[in-house]
């Protein structure tokens, strides 16, 4: 396999997040929520036009892991208001077929390194999702708590809140 690279995503990567999003999730969340309402999820959540907004954001990073012909993943985390001390990492995804490669660890990594004032990462995950928990409590995040709406106020998709603290 071609090695990956970890850069920062720009304007022309948008449509392969994107597709790479739509990939991945279908191949995660069909199980759970069927093919119709991933559709209609990563319609509304990961269009080019949805994700445009993240890569002027201030206080965030928004990577991807390319290895020069496709993007095998990509992140996107943003301190919260006032200190900044805490970082959402609002996505990590690999590609189905380039998962178990260390790309997921490589995002994680660099997200990491880039808020040097911060002392926590929080994320929330799908409790289904055991794929993502088992990678998560593998890189030192606890459970936490959790939201009755993941990603926003009005999703009504359930998480579990995991964090790590930073040092």
């Amino acid at each position: 396999m071609t090695p990956f690279y970890i850069r920062t995503a720009g304007p022309r990567d948008l449509q392969s997040i994107s597709d790479l999003l739509r990939e991945t999730w279908h191949a995660t969340y069909d199980g759970i929520y069927g093919a119709a309402r991933v559709s209609e999820l990563t319609a509304s959540w990961h269009s080019v036009d949805a994700l445009k907004p993240r890569l002027g954001r201030l206080n965030s990073e928004f990577l991807v892991a390319d290895d020069g012909e496709r993007l095998g993943g990509m992140a996107f985390a943003a301190a919260t208001e006032g200190s900044g001390r805490t970082v959402i990492l609002h996505q990590l995804y690999v590609r189905p077929g380039c998962q178990r490669a260390g790309i997921g660890r490589s995002l994680l990594a660099e997200i990491e390194g880039c808020f040097p004032q911060a002392n926590r990462l929080r994320l929330e995950v799908e409790e289904a999702n055991e794929p993502a928990i088992r990678f998560y409590r593998s890189a030192g995040f606890a459970c936490a708590g959790s939201t009755a709406n993941c990603c926003d106020d009005t999703s009504g998709i359930p998480a579990a809140v995991y964090e790590k603290g930073l040092t």
